[in-house]
């Protein structure tokens, strides 16, 4: 079992669209949506529950309010079913069958605790990308890892690397580093970016900057501090 936990925030007209993408690239095996409505205002929720009828791989977890990306991501992780975790972002521009293309990645090496994509070819503009180069660097140069993307949603793990994950609000920019900082091995592979077909990003960089530079030491603290030890034999 494979679970693609999807947070959902205003993304109406994109879900048909994505959901019937990911049931064709998921089509051998396995697999369940957990799409976790963000509070949406748009009818996101109501459209769900119109494809849930179809759509009985789908499993529809709604939020009271908004609550923010990490908090969806937080829930869906604690629903999930499978033992492997994909998660990308609702709005279309992650490309489904890439996340088949990590999942195997993740399958072919047992010693692998995550899979994560890096966007090879943005589907944005200069304006964005130059944000984004900024954002990593910056992330990167205080958390002391090196991730190419941190922007990138898509991401293939193993549902008990996850469960050692703390869990805090901005945790989602920063799985991979907290994966590694657990003991889990961590590779990069590239994927495809496509532009949107409906609505707008809700993420701009004033909202984030601040925010994302406080987590970024909060992460550098935790990643010096983290237990490190092993067992020299069972427990008896």
């Amino acid at each position: 079992m494979v679970s693609v936990v999807l947070p959902v925030y205003n993304e109406r007209e994109n879900l048909a669209p994505l959901l019937d993408e990911v049931a064709t690239a998921l089509r051998e095996i396995p697999f369940e949506i957990v799409a976790v409505d963000d509070g949406s205002t748009d009818g996101s929720l109501e459209e769900l529950h119109r494809l849930v009828v179809r759509r009985p791989e789908l499993r529809i977890v709604a939020f009271e309010r908004n609550s923010g990306q990490s908090a969806a991501f937080s829930a869906g992780f604690d629903l999930a079913r499978g033992d492997v975790v994909i998660t990308m972002d609702a709005d279309g521009q992650n490309d489904p069958r890439d996340a088949l293309t990590l999942l195997r990645a993740l399958e072919a090496q047992a010693s692998v605790a995550a899979v994560v994509g890096y966007r090879e070819r943005r589907a944005d503009s200069a304006w964005k990308l130059l944000q984004s180069r900024v954002a990593n660097r910056a992330r990167n140069w205080i958390t002391g890892d090196a991730v190419r993307d941190t922007g990138c949603s898509l991401k293939a793990m193993r549902r008990d690397a996850l469960a050692h994950v703390p869990r805090f609000d901005g945790m989602h920019r920063f799985l991979p580093t907290l994966i590694r900082a657990g003991g889990g091995t961590v590779l990069e592979l590239p994927v495809s970016h496509r532009a949107r077909r409906y609505g707008e990003s809700k993420y701009g960089m004033w909202n984030r900057a601040a925010r994302g530079l406080r987590d970024a030491f909060g992460v550098r603290w935790y990643r010096r501090r983290a237990l490190e030890y092993a067992l020299r034999n069972d427990v008896d």
